[in-house]
């Protein structure tokens, strides 16, 4: 991956200002757990199974698909003495990367542990930089180009990326941003409710391609317009308190809150643990910030809900 940044998962040390972490998790008397990493050539498969291993994740790399089987039979009889495996599957398989779809459902069905599937992403003009900037042939390039092994690569994964629990979005994401991403997504491992990352975005750098649900607060006056608020941010007090004074602001963060109450206990229900729910403006740097910090505070009170707040864009010019 390249080292520099831009920016998600959501997950960081630099873009996340305002983060706050996690609710106190509860625990649950779950013996072991098994994380299938996968996604794109180029998104940070390596820098993943680094951190894994660093949380004390038993990581087994370029797994055949046909060999999840016997690895979940493996995590089942070592109980508690393997009680982490995380296996990175992906097309570099080759011959041997078939249905993947259909054998994380097998193993999903089989396994007594808690399964899960990691997918990374990254945009075409990303990955086909990070493989200019290493000078390798995409593994489904053959006689085409860079972008006709991302393609086919796409398709082939589409499946598997809709069955994934948790899509971090490493476009904008350097090696150590990502490493501190999957720290923080799977260091509390135990956690049974919903982990909530809150993201402001700007609009005009593009939508969060990792966000579950989308909200957009530019209905509300723009800051920016207001010379003595312009060098501040939706962090500071005073673009705050205007923000939220605003018509309908307050009652849209209210409302929302309301309303993803009953979204997040159903993804409880559902056993989905991860959610990125996104709040952009025009720049992410005024409005979004502000109605992002208190909405956290709402969610923040509800049952088996934690948060973490991510400011996307703040700091940008």
């Amino acid at each position: 991956m390249s080292d520099s940044n831009a920016e998600h998962e959501h997950e960081h040390d630099s873009p996340e200002q305002g983060h706050d972490g996690p609710a106190t998790p509860a625990r649950t008397t779950q013996q072991h757990d098994i994380l299938i990493v996968t996604g794109m050539s180029g998104a940070g498969r390596s820098t993943v199974g680094k951190a894994l291993e660093d949380l004390g994740w038993y990581v087994v790399d370029n797994l055949p698909t046909q060999m999840l089987g016997p690895l979940t039979e493996l995590a089942d009889r070592a109980g508690e003495k393997i009680p982490k495996i995380a296996t990175v599957v992906d097309v570099r398989g080759g011959r041997f990367f078939t249905d993947p779809e259909q054998a994380v459902a097998q193993v999903r069905a089989s396994a007594s542990a808690r399964v899960r599937v990691l997918f990374l992403e990254a945009t075409d003009a990303v990955l086909v930089r990070r493989f200019e900037q290493v000078r390798r042939p995409h593994p489904l390039q053959e006689d085409g180009t860079l972008l006709d092994g991302i393609g086919r690569e796409r398709t082939r994964l589409s499946a598997l990326r809709d069955a994934a629990d948790v899509i971090i979005d490493t476009s904008d994401l350097n090696i150590h941003q990502l490493a501190n991403t999957v720290t923080e997504r799977f260091a509390e491992d135990h956690f049974v409710g919903v982990q909530v990352t809150l993201m402001s975005f700007g609009f005009k750098y593009g939508l969060p391609a990792d966000a579950d649900m989308v909200a957009d607060v530019r209905f509300i006056p723009n800051p920016y317009w207001v010379p003595e608020l312009r060098p501040h941010t939706g962090l500071d007090a005073p673009v705050s308190d205007y923000v939220l004074a605003q018509p309908g602001a307050r009652s849209f963060v209210e409302r929302y809150a309301a309303v993803l109450e009953p979204v997040l206990a159903g993804y409880q229900r559902e056993n989905k643990r991860h959610a990125t729910i996104a709040i952009g403006c025009t720049g992410g740097k005024h409005r979004s910030v502000a109605v992002v910090a208190e909405l956290a505070n709402l969610l923040r009170s509800m049952p088996d809900v934690a948060v973490r707040v991510q400011n996307r864009d703040l700091g940008r010019e």
